[in-house]
């Protein structure tokens, strides 16, 4: 799993009809400093907003968390993060 910040929703007209209904959502990835490392997309399976600290499955995680595992989803928001403590 990553841990990610929302940073803003995409929507796309044109797509595969697999991915109808889904909300797509720019996720910056973050390391365990919360630093910036890298940026995905991600489909959300857990109702998260802008701004919002989250969980991100990848790969067959993020199929399977989808329902189908022939949704072509790489990378799926499965929770919305409370707190962090070390």
């Amino acid at each position: 799993m990553l841990l990610g910040k929302v940073t803003g929703s995409l929507w796309s007209t044109r797509k595969d009809e697999k991915l109808n209904g889904w909300k797509l959502l720019m996720v910056d990835v973050l390391d365990e400093k919360e630093t910036k490392i890298g940026f995905i997309v991600a489909a959300d399976n857990a109702g998260a907003g802008v701004g919002d600290k989250v969980l991100i499955s990848k790969g067959q995680a993020a199929r399977i968390s989808a329902g189908d595992p022939d949704t072509p989803i790489d990378a799926m928001i499965v929770g919305v993060i409370d707190s962090i403590e070390e």
